[in-house]
């Protein structure tokens, strides 16, 4: 007996850019070669993936250094997927990160000269993250902050202090000896706890933003190598709903004609 797999045709929306509300702190050294490239670009490859906060506003779930970019060029519009939490489309899963080419006690003690954290030995369930050590130690990072406010922007200097001073690579796999030895100038794996939608809705609408490159949205049907004509977007003479319209006739054209094809299998990619 084989499995079914299927996804829903990709929800594709033109939105204003203003209504895009992000949940995380945007990454500056990915969205400045971003803005760079789409000043030469002549079309949206990929677009972001969104989720209706309310009738107007909707929270960026992956692709927020693109709606920045889009924002420093002035863009009123930008194209996004539209998919639901509750549609079995999204699943909401984490990155951790492996810190490479830094001293294991340089990262221990930036860490620790950040006002009200502290450094414990072990596994503790409430820790902001755990650093996983190359020589096997694990230390929990904690706080008496129980305001999600607080807590994330702890998080956000805790992620900046090794940001800015080693290299960082994500990984969904959360057991260091799978990890480091693949990453020989590793000095850990900072893991961190699993969130909830909830979580992620809370930090957009109170400007709580978790760091960059934490939350990892899986989405079931995502729309790659869409190519719609950036000049629409810029576009600011055709109303919204015009604009709508002739997306989704365009939407239609592309299936018309083969030219939309859907891989239901996992796959790795090897020319990134």
């Amino acid at each position: 007996m084989h499995a079914q797999h299927s996804a829903p045709t990709p929800d594709l929306r033109i939105i204003p850019v203003q209504h895009l509300h992000p949940h995380e702190e945007h990454d500056s050294q990915r969205s400045a070669p971003l803005v760079e490239a789409l000043r030469q670009a002549e079309v949206l490859v990929n677009p972001p993936i969104v989720t209706p906060l309310s009738d107007e506003a909707y929270v960026i779930l992956d692709g927020a250094n693109r709606c920045t970019a889009f924002a420093q060029l002035g863009y009123p519009h930008m194209l996004a997927q539209v998919a639901h939490y509750d549609s079995g489309q999204v699943e909401l899963d984490v990155w951790h990160h492996i810190i490479s080419r830094w001293d294991t006690e340089a990262l221990l003690a930036h860490i620790d000269a950040i006002p009200d954290v502290a450094l414990v030995s072990g596994h503790q369930s409430e820790a902001l993250l755990h650093l996983m050590l190359r020589d096997e130690r694990t230390v929990a990072i904690m706080t008496k902050a129980d305001d999600m406010v607080l807590r994330n922007a702890l998080l956000r200097q805790i992620v900046s202090s090794y940001q800015q001073n080693a290299v960082l690579d994500r990984t969904a796999i959360n057991q260091p000896h799978l990890v480091l030895p693949l990453y020989p100038e590793a000095v850990a794996l900072a893991v961190f706890p699993r969130y909830a939608p909830v979580d992620i809705l809370n930090a957009a609408q109170s400007h709580a933003y978790l760091p960059p490159g934490i939350s990892r949205h899986i989405i079931q049907g995502r729309a790659v190598q869409v190519k719609y004509p950036l000049d629409v977007l810029r576009d600011i003479t055709t109303t919204l709903d015009e604009q709508n319209t002739q997306l989704q006739e365009w939407v239609q054209r592309k299936f018309a004609r083969r030219q939309v094809r859907y891989y239901a299998e996992a796959t790795y990619q090897f020319d990134e």
